[in-house]
């Protein structure tokens, strides 16, 4: 019986790599992100055989993402990133304004109440939305089933509409051969210690803390002090594969069946936000130095990840990218979720008093 786990994760590792590279192969965006998600998903929901890949392991995935996107920072990327903070941060205020306000528009013609719609629909953490609506008594569980429409929709939408409107063969290469010009570091990946025991420390002190921490302590040693070794492209894949096998594993048929009618509904304002988010992104474009792509996927209301990657992909900045989508990540964790709380719980207690 010990045994079962180990045959399980082989079983599951061995379904996300063959959907990575049945993608890769298609010549699909992120392949062996969307691949991995897709086969595993669909293999756990038709099989009915539960899929096992441990937290910890999970969380390398991220880690060592967290440490490639941070090689991607130089000196130059500081400098560039300051001026458009402002307007990215404004641009954000006006994602998540009509993200609001179109999730409480659609309550008057269905059963769903205002506080469950709007933290179904903002582009931000799903664990940090459903934590955030559970203290005002929100529908957690229809809260994390139109998070994850909404997730689903921007990993396979945003990726495939940039890679196919920015490259011409609308293959992702450069994500899925990461390091093409690999050189073995040899004792130069001892320095990669230090983001791995900071991931590991911080992970579940700041939002995101697995791939922020990682990313930002490997960019300031590549910055200042280091020239950073490459890492091994088979590492990478390995890596993406994990995380999605990871965010594969805890999508389940039931859940989505639990939304029924609604999931539609929220995949109708998840498209809304992203032709929104690509407008601000051609907007942010016109209005600074930034290129469209890099714009775009800043705006993108996607993964950190993901968009980082699909950058990579497109002759974007991974670095702006990773920046400002850190920027829009740490906004919408710290700012929005107090904010709403302290709005509906004014509404709340006004109710109440009538």
């Amino acid at each position: 019986m010990r045994n079962i786990p180990y045959i399980q994760l082989a079983e599951t590792y061995i379904v996300g790599a063959i959907g990575g590279y049945l993608f890769f192969l298609g010549g699909l965006p992120l392949p062996w992100v969307l691949g991995a998600l897709t086969f595993v998903m669909l293999y756990q929901g038709l099989s009915k055989r539960k899929m096992h890949c441990p937290d910890p392991l999970k969380q390398s995935g991220f880690l060592i993402l967290g440490m490639f996107f941070g090689l991607y920072f130089t000196a130059d990327t500081l400098n560039t990133v300051g001026p458009y903070v402002l307007p990215y941060v404004v641009s954000t205020i006006i994602l998540v304004g009509i993200s609001i306000l179109n999730s409480v528009l659609v309550t008057r013609w269905i059963p769903v109440d205002r506080i469950t719609s709007v933290f179904g629909s903002i582009p931000g953490g799903l664990s940090e939305m459903v934590i955030a609506s559970e203290s005002l008594n929100a529908r957690s569980s229809l809260v994390v089933i139109f998070q994850t429409v909404r997730l689903l929709t921007v990993l396979f939408l945003v990726p495939f509409v940039v890679v196919h409107t920015f490259t011409n063969s609308g293959t992702g290469l450069d994500t899925v051969l990461p390091g093409a010009n690999y050189v073995f570091g040899g004792w130069d990946y001892a320095w990669f210690a230090i983001p791995v025991t900071g991931g590991i420390l911080f992970r579940k002190r700041i939002p995101a803390g697995i791939v922020i921490v990682p990313m930002a302590l490997t960019a300031i040693m590549n910055i200042l002090f280091i020239d950073m070794a490459t890492l091994p492209p088979l590492l990478l894949i390995v890596a993406q594969i994990t995380v999605g096998i990871g965010m594969g594993k805890g999508i389940a048929f039931a859940d989505l069946k639990l939304g029924g009618k609604y999931c539609f509904v929220y995949f109708g304002l998840t498209l809304t936000l992203i032709l929104v988010s690509f407008g601000l992104g051609a907007g942010l474009a016109a209005f600074t130095s930034l290129n469209l792509p890099t714009a775009i996927l800043s705006v993108a209301p996607g993964g950190l990840i993901e968009m980082v990657l699909t950058a990579s992909t497109v002759g974007g900045d991974p670095a702006v990218v990773s920046a400002l989508q850190l920027v829009r990540l740490l906004f919408i964790i710290i700012v929005v979720p107090p904010a709403l709380k302290w709005y509906f719980g004014r509404k709340l207690e006004s109710t109440r008093a009538a």
